[in-house]
């Protein structure tokens, strides 16, 4: 099927019912195989597209040493993050802030890890991605993306969305089915890269993701 842009920044009801449902495991993937990867090579990271920054949380309790930057383009999903950061106690290593690509407020090769997760198909145009990873990173950063993989057919999508959440809150559902459709297929995403000059692994991980891996050099 076709790519169907969906609405890049989420509202206050979107972000909650985001907020509620739990990707633990995905988040936990995602943190564990980032690791497994390039544990040494992280000091100072961004992550872009953070919502309410599970995932970083889950960084910063595994590796004390690493500070993070967590942006996100929605102000209701920064309050969440805030709030999570806070009760966790980690104010003082994991900074979330509001924020846009492209042009976030940082100088060029600020960071050693640019991450991001479940951001790529919000974008309507792909590249500012991976234009500001480009700019972000230090020589040898790290870049480490993981996104959902568009299905060949809406009935595929809307299957793929009974299956997986089927107890979800329609709202969360709605948003599911709309990012397959805004996703990417790896074929797409190779092509970006390409465009972009970077030099990344694209590999299927999961009947829905892929992940999108490699140095800055």
């Amino acid at each position: 099927m076709l790519r169907i842009l969906e609405p890049e920044i989420k509202d206050s009801d979107q972000a909650r019912a985001y907020a509620r449902t739990d990707f633990s495991a995905s988040n936990q993937f995602f943190v564990d195989e980032l690791l497994k990867d390039y544990s040494d090579a992280l000091r100072n990271v961004i992550d872009i597209g953070c919502g309410p920054c599970d995932a970083m949380l889950r960084l910063a309790n595994a590796r004390p040493h690493i500070r993070i930057t967590a942006i996100d383009g929605s102000a209701a999903m920064i309050r969440l993050a805030l709030e999570a950061v806070r009760g966790a106690g980690h104010e003082g290593r994991i900074s979330p802030l509001q924020g846009y690509i492209p042009g976030l407020p940082f100088d060029e090769r600020s960071f050693d890890g640019i991450l991001s997760k479940y951001l790529l198909h919000h974008l309507p145009d792909p590249m500012v991605l991976w234009s500001e990873a480009r700019r972000l990173g230090k020589a040898g950063a790290v870049i480490y993306v993981m996104d959902l993989i568009r299905p060949a057919t809406p009935a595929r999508a809307q299957h793929i969305v009974e299956t997986v959440t089927p107890d979800e809150h329609p709202i969360l559902k709605e948003d599911f089915f709309n990012s397959l459709r805004a996703a990417f297929t790896i074929e797409e995403a190779k092509s970006q890269l390409r465009e972009a000059g970077l030099p990344l692994e694209v590999a299927q991980i999961s009947g829905l993701h892929m992940l999108i891996k490699g140095i800055l050099r």
